[in-house]
């Protein structure tokens, strides 16, 4: 229920000015995001990559339907992929992009192209993009969009949504030779017609859709801080005949970074998602909604404790 409340939230333009305008808010988002300019995020990402990380960053933002926002999205990646080439991440430092922030409500040949742009930016710095997934409106025009690139990017990768009704067939389209899938449980709130309401359901969706992937030809990338997801991960790479460097783990920046080391440690490779910019509060609103622990986290930071 509360997690449930928490995305009704993450759309309230009532909450968000009531949230955004807290004093200790922003103090508090600083655990979940990165900063909100390109140097600060340039900053965290040396700490990860010193701590053996690998990173996939996002310039926080999220659908518009103004042309000029989507390419100022577009050029906000852009500047900050020159920014960061001199770090030579490589495949270790790739981004993630939301196609809603670069135009697809308003026109999808708009957020291909500048898709198009990131992905060539990106490829210049030896690295790649992947497709963040949104809402279930949105998940054809994504895939559509995504087999597009993948003709001049062929690494572009995307975000699957375990809990969707759908996603177990689009992990099967999506197994193939040279495909990367983010494989995640889901953090938007969907109506029971389309998606897994129940959380031990979504478990099990989340873990039907692992299996595909790993008994398939691509590169799956394990987006999960459950220790039995990752336990569950390792069973079917052994079952499958699966290596350490043929898939990895994903975690988000801030949660569980213990975890995280431990795993990059053990010489899995482990890509923190690394959200920085100054349109945070749908992004965080969402970390607060899968965990109740973040919630905890938050009460207390505003309680000064």
């Amino acid at each position: 229920m509360l997690g449930q409340l928490l995305l009704a939230a993450s759309r309230s333009g009532v909450v968000r000015r009531s949230v955004s305008g807290f004093p200790l808010t922003k103090k508090v988002v600083k655990r979940f995001v990165a900063g909100e300019g390109v140097q600060e995020a340039s900053a965290a990402i040396e700490r990860l990559r010193d701590a053996g990380l690998a990173v996939t960053v996002d310039h926080l933002g999220e659908e518009t339907l103004d042309a000029r926002a989507a390419e100022a999205t577009a050029d906000a990646y852009l500047t900050f992929l020159r920014t960061v080439a001199p770090l030579n991440l490589g495949d270790r430092g790739e981004v993630s992009v939301k196609l809603s922030a670069v135009g697809q409500r308003l026109d999808e040949s708009m957020a291909l192209e500048h898709a198009r742009e990131i992905c060539a930016a990106a490829a210049a710095n030896g690295s790649s993009v992947t497709l963040d997934m949104e809402d279930h409106t949105t998940v054809d025009s994504t895939l559509s969009i995504l087999r597009k690139l993948r003709e001049d990017y062929p690494s572009t990768g995307v975000a699957i949504q375990a809990y969707l009704f759908r996603s177990e067939q689009d992990c099967r389209d999506l197994a193939s030779e040279g495909s990367r899938v983010r494989l995640v449980k889901g953090a938007y709130r969907e109506p029971a017609s389309v998606a897994h309401q129940d959380k031990t359901d979504v478990d099990k969706a989340y873990v039907r859709c692992l299996r595909i992937l790993m008994a398939g030809k691509g590169y799956p990338m394990v987006a999960t801080h459950d220790d039995r997801m990752i336990a569950i991960t390792e069973l079917l790479a052994d079952r499958f005949g699966r290596s350490i460097g043929d898939h990895e783990f994903q975690m988000l920046y801030g949660i569980r970074t213990d975890r995280q080391e431990a795993l990059a440690g053990a010489g899995h490779t482990v890509r923190v998602y690394v959200p920085y910019g100054d349109d945070w509060y749908g992004y965080f609103m969402r970390r607060l909604a899968e965990r109740p622990a973040n919630v905890a986290f938050f009460l207390r930071a505003l309680g000064g404790k």
